[in-house]
C-alpha cells in the first residue's frame, strides 16, 4: 500500500466536543500522511516527470502531505460515508458549502491548530467523515495552510530542470513589481535576470489584442524604497503596473516539483482510510464504505482534471472516489499535471480551456480533434457517479456552457451516462454577501451594483445526498439541468446583457469576452508546453441562460430568490471606476462576482424610475403572501429532488429577512 505512515501530531475534541444529533460528539485529527509510489505502476505513469523524481532503495518516489480528519467518536453511530474535500490554495472549502459555516479565512499569522468552524453541523448531523490531505506543493508558507511535500524532477545527471513559462498579473491598486506567482504562492523564479528573450505584454480585456511592453522597462526585481532591487521571484515595472489590466509574462525558469503527486496523495489517502487496517495506524478501520471528492473552483479543476486523467484506481485496483462533484469549475482543467506548472492560476490564458470539455463525445470542427472529458474511464467500464455544479457565472465567464455543447455552441451535446450538470440560476461565483452591498467580502474589490446575495448552500446539500443515494443504491438523482439550444433556454451573452438597458442603474456589461482555442504547443501527454507565449485561435461558441422580464434566469436549478423574487439577481457586476478597468466584468481572473438589482418597492417608485419591473407591491399583496409563495417553491424544489426538505424552514426564515430588507424605507441609502 502507498501509504507508509500516518502521523497523528494532535487530536482533539471537535467544537469543545459538541454534540451533533444522535451521531455525537467529533473528533478532529490533524498529522501528516506518508507515501510511498512505483512510478513504473499503470496507476501512476501519468503523473508528469515521476520517471525523473528520486527513487529510495526499494525503486519508489517518496512524498508525503498534511492531513486533516474530521470523524465521529463513535465510529458505529457514523453513516459510513466519507467527504474528501480537495483544498482549495491550501484552505477548505466544504463546511462554507454544506454547514453554511464561515469562509475559512487564512493569514500568516493563522495558527496551525486554529480551531474548525463547524458551522450549523449538517455534515456532522448525518455522520459525514471529513477529510483534507494536502495536495498543493506551492501554497504560501503560512502555517494554517496544508500543503503537499513533492520532489523535484531532475535532469539525469541530477541538475535542475529549466524551461519557459507563461503567467499573469492584475491587481486592484497601482502596485511597483509582482511576485512571480498567484496570491502569495512560492514563485517560480527567474532562470536569468537579464533573459532578453523574456516577454511582457498588457491588455483590458482577456481577448483584446496585447501590447508588448519594451524589455528595457520591466525587470526582474522587488522594489525597495522606490529602488528596483535585482530578485529572482519579481517582475519590477519602471512606471509601476496599473490596476485592473492585465499584464502577461513569458520568461524562462528553473526548478520543477512533481505537481501531479497532489492526484495520488488525494487517491491513496482516501484509499488507505477506506481499507487501511488499525494495525496500519488508519484511524477509520473498518468505518467508511463509500468515498466522494468535492472540489470548488480552483479544487473543481483539480477533479476535472483528474477525472480527464482516470486516476482515481489505486495500485492494487481499487476505485477510491464512489462519486464527484467538481463545483464552479466551469470547462476548465489547469496547470496541475505540467512540468512547471502553476496549480493556483485559473485564467483562459494558461493551460486552463483545453478541449474535450464535454463528458461525452464530442469534436471540434476547427482543428478535427475529437475526445471525451471522461473517455479513459468510461473505456474501462468504471461507474464512477460525477455531478458537474457550476453557477451562472462560469457561464458569464465563457467555458461552463462548453461542457454540454459542440465547441461552436451551435448544439446541445451528448453528456453520457453516470453524470448529471446541474446549472445555478442567477448564482454567482461564491454564496452571496448577506446584507448587499457593492464591496466583495473576500478581498475588498468593489462593484458598480451591489454584489449578488443568493446563497445557494441548500442545493449543494441536496446534491451531496443525491450523488450518494445514486451511487451506493442505485437512485436516480434529478435530472440535469442547464441553459440548452433545442428549447431555447440557452442565448449568447451580449444578447441578455441587451435586455437590461431598460432597467435603471443595471450597469449591463458591453463586452463579455469569450474563451478562444489556444495552441501551447504542448506535447502528447500535455505535460508541457513548448509555444510561449500561446497562439490564439478561433472563438469558442460560449452561451449563457436566456432571461424573463424581471432579467432573472430561465433556465438551471431556482432557489425562491429567483422563483419568487424581490430582486433581480445576476451573474455579472463590472468593477467600481475605482478599481480600473471599469468596462471590465468583476472576477475574469478568478471567481465571476455577480449583482443584486433589488425591484422597486412601490409602483410610484417604479413610475418615478422608468423601471419595467413590476414593483414589490405590485407582486405580493403582504410579506405573509410573499412568505407563503417562497414555502411552495421550496417545497417544489423538494420534491423535484433539488432541496432536502429540512431546508424548506430555513429558506422560508431568510426569506423574511430578505423581505424586511428589500422593503426597508432606507434601502436607497444603502445601495
Amino acid at each position: 500500500m502507498p501509504v507508509t505512515r500516518f502521523e497523528i501530531t494532535l487530536r482533539r475534541p471537535l467544537a469543545d466536543g459538541e454534540s451533533f444529533g444522535d451521531v455525537g460528539p467529533y473528533e478532529e485529527i490533524r498529522g501528516r500522511v506518508h507515501f510511498e509510489v512505483d512510478p513504473e505502476h499503470d496507476a501512476n505513469i501519468r503523473v508528469t516527470d515521476i520517471g525523473l523524481a528520486p527513487r529510495n532503495t526499494d525503486g519508489l518516489v517518496e512524498f508525503s502531505s498534511d492531513i486533516v480528519l474530521l470523524k465521529p467518536v463513535n465510529g458505529e453511530r457514523g453513516s459510513r460515508r466519507m467527504l474528501f474535500d480537495v483544498l482549495n490554495r491550501g484552505r477548505r472549502v466544504c463546511l462554507a458549502q454544506f454547514n453554511n459555516g464561515p469562509r475559512y479565512v487564512v493569514t500568516p499569522d493563522t495558527g496551525p491548530e486554529e480551531p474548525i468552524g463547524v458551522g450549523n453541523g449538517w455534515l456532522m448531523r448525518n455522520g459525514w467523515t471529513v477529510v483534507w490531505t494536502g495536495w498543493q506543493a506551492d501554497p504560501p508558507p503560512w502555517p494554517a495552510l496544508n500543503r503537499l511535500y513533492a520532489p523535484e524532477a531532475r535532469n539525469p545527471d541530477g541538475s535542475q530542470l529549466t524551461g519557459r513559462i507563461f503567467c499573469q498579473f492584475q491587481s486592484m491598486a497601482p502596485v511597483p513589481h509582482f511576485m512571480l506567482s498567484d496570491r502569495d504562492h512560492t514563485p517560480h523564479p527567474a532562470f536569468d535576470l537579464d533573459e532578453q528573450d523574456a516577454l511582457m505584454t498588457v491588455r483590458d480585456q482577456p481577448d483584446s489584442e496585447p501590447t508588448e511592453i519594451p524589455r528595457s522597462r520591466w525587470h526582474f526585481a522587488r522594489d525597495e524604497n522606490g529602488h528596483a532591487i535585482p530578485d529572482a521571484d519579481y517582475v519590477h515595472l519602471d512606471d509601476g503596473f496599473e490596476p485592473g489590466l492585465m499584464y502577461q509574462l513569458t520568461y524562462t525558469t528553473v526548478g520543477a516539483p512533481l505537481m501531479g503527486l497532489g492526484f495520488l496523495a488525494m487517491r491513496d489517502s482516501v484509499s488507505f482510510l477506506r481499507n487501511g487496517t488499525q494495525e496500519q495506524g488508519n484511524p477509520s478501520a473498518g468505518q467508511i464504505d463509500h468515498a466522494y471528492s468535492f472540489g470548488v473552483s480552483q479544487s473543481g479543476r483539480f477533479l476535472r482534471t483528474f477525472l480527464y486523467l482516470d486516476l482515481n484506481q489505486d495500485e492494487e485496483g481499487r476505485e477510491a472516489f464512489d462519486g464527484i462533484i467538481p463545483h464552479v469549475p466551469g470547462g476548465m482543467r489547469g496547470e496541475f499535471n505540467q512540468r512547471f506548472g502553476q496549480p493556483s492560476k485559473d485564467l483562459p490564458s494558461v493551460l486552463a480551456q483545453l478541449f474535450p470539455f464535454t463528458p461525452g463525445e464530442s469534436i471540434d470542427t476547427e482543428t478535427e480533434e475529437r475526445g471525451a472529458l471522461l473517455r479513459r474511464l468510461r473505456e474501462r467500464g468504471a461507474s464512477l457517479k460525477v455531478f458537474f455544479s457550476n453557477t451562472a457565472a462560469e457561464y458569464w465567464r465563457g467555458d461552463a456552457s462548453l461542457i454540454h455543447t459542440d465547441p461552436d455552441g451551435g448544439e446541445d451535446a451528448d453528456i453520457g451516462d453516470n453524470v448529471r450538470i446541474y446549472a445555478l440560476a442567477g448564482a454567482q461565483h461564491g454564496h452571496g454577501d448577506w446584507p448587499p452591498t457593492d464591496t466583495r467580502s473576500a478581498d475588498g474589490l468593489r462593484g458598480q451594483n451591489l454584489i449578488n446575495s443568493i446563497d445557494y448552500a441548500p442545493l449543494m446539500r441536496a446534491q451531496l445526498e443525491n450523488l450518494h443515494k445514486w451511487a451506493s443504491g442505485g437512485v436516480e438523482p434529478p435530472p440535469s439541468l442547464y441553459p440548452r439550444i433545442d428549447d431555447g433556454t440557452a442565448a449568447r451573452a451580449l444578447d441578455v446583457a441587451r435586455r437590461f438597458d431598460g432597467i435603471p442603474n443595471s450597469n449591463p456589461p458591453g463586452h463579455v469576452p469569450v474563451p478562444r482555442r489556444v495552441d501551447f504547443g504542448k506535447d502528447e501527454a500535455e505535460s508541457r508546453v513548448t509555444s510561449l507565449p500561446p497562439t490564439p485561435g478561433r472563438a469558442y461558441g460560449s452561451v449563457v441562460s436566456d432571461v424573463d422580464a424581471d432579467g432573472n434566469e430561465v433556465a438551471g436549478v431556482m432557489l425562491p430568490d429567483v422563483l419568487v423574487p424581490l430582486a433581480t439577481s445576476t451573474p455579472w457586476n463590472l468593477r467600481h471606476p475605482a478599481m480600473g478597468a471599469p468596462d471590465q466584468l468583476i472576477g475574469l481572473t478568478g471567481g465571476l462576482t455577480g449583482s443584486t438589482l433589488p425591484l422597486p418597492r412601490t409602483r410610484a417608485e417604479r413610475e418615478e424610475a422608468g423601471d419595467p419591473r413590476r414593483s414589490i407591491e405590485e407582486r405580493y399583496a403582504s410579506k405573509d403572501e410573499y412568505l407563503e409563495r417562497v414555502r411552495t417553491a421550496a417545497m417544489e424544489q423538494v420534491g423535484q429532488g433539488y432541496m432536502l426538505e429540512e431546508d424548506i424552514e430555513r429558506t422560508v426564515e431568510r426569506a423574511a429577512e430578505r423581505w424586511d430588507w428589500f422593503t426597508s424605507a432606507d434601502r436607497r441609502r444603502r445601495e
